[in-house]
């Protein structure tokens, strides 16, 4: 009885253990969506703003040869959106740069129980 007492509460502990770190990985799995959805959206803005630097741009050709002053602020406007873009892209790419790998808390910690279960480290929650 004392054996089937110890396996069920070994048992328990293992299945808490599996439930907290696959809650874990949920919880890692939203933020990582919610932050490529955000690198996304800057993306598309640096896409949309690139595109009207290059109309812009072409603008800027044709009004080449009009008067004075409409050069200088189809420039100005192209160049504006041209270094907007550039710089959403570089936040964008610095971003992934930085990034942790994905999961890396739910595999460190499930890195945790198999030292503990091996008998090679304490286990502490807390």
């Amino acid at each position: 009885m004392v054996f089937t007492e110890t396996v069920g509460r070994i048992g328990t502990t293992l299945a808490g253990m599996a439930r907290t770190r696959l809650e874990l990985a949920a919880v890692e799995v939203r933020e990582e969506t919610q932050s490529l959805l955000g690198y996304l959206a800057w993306t598309l803005l640096a896409v949309f703003l690139g595109a009207g630097a290059l109309l812009l741009a072409a603008l800027f050709v044709i009004a080449l040869f009009w008067d004075e002053h409409r050069l200088l602020a189809i420039g100005t406007m192209a160049g504006l959106f041209a270094l907007a873009a550039v710089l959403i892209l570089a936040r964008v790419r610095a971003g992934f740069a930085a990034r942790a790998p994905m999961l890396a808390a739910t595999r460190a910690e499930l890195g945790k129980d198999i030292a503990f279960i091996q008998g090679k480290g304490a286990r502490h929650e807390g």
